[in-house]
């Protein structure tokens, strides 16, 4: 009979490395912004659909947020599995 005989049983399973901790990963990639203007920007864009949010999310279950480094995969070096985006809008989560 061919294939693995019972004393070749794998006894320990290799698991992937967890991914790093957010105080193991970096908070920059040394390069600054170029668009002055983003910050006031968000302000405005945030102020004119705050009553529109408050009507969907009367319970304050929601999250705006900008120029926060998200990291959604694993890359060397890390920061190339990272976004930043300008603005976001993140429904149904605590602020």
């Amino acid at each position: 009979m061919g294939g693995l005989g019972m004393t070749e049983i794998k006894t320990q399973t290799e698991l992937p490395q967890p991914f790093p901790e957010h105080t193991q990963l970096p908070e920059s990639d040394g390069t600054f912004g170029k668009n002055f203007q983003e910050h006031p920007q968000s302000i405005i864009l945030t102020d004119s659909i705050g009553q529109v949010l408050q009507g969907i999310h009367p319970d304050g279950q929601y999250l705006i947020g900008q120029d926060c480094g998200i990291y959604w995969r694993e890359t060397c070096p890390p920061e190339q599995g990272a976004v930043a985006p300008d603005w976001f809008y993140a429904p149904n989560v605590q602020p």
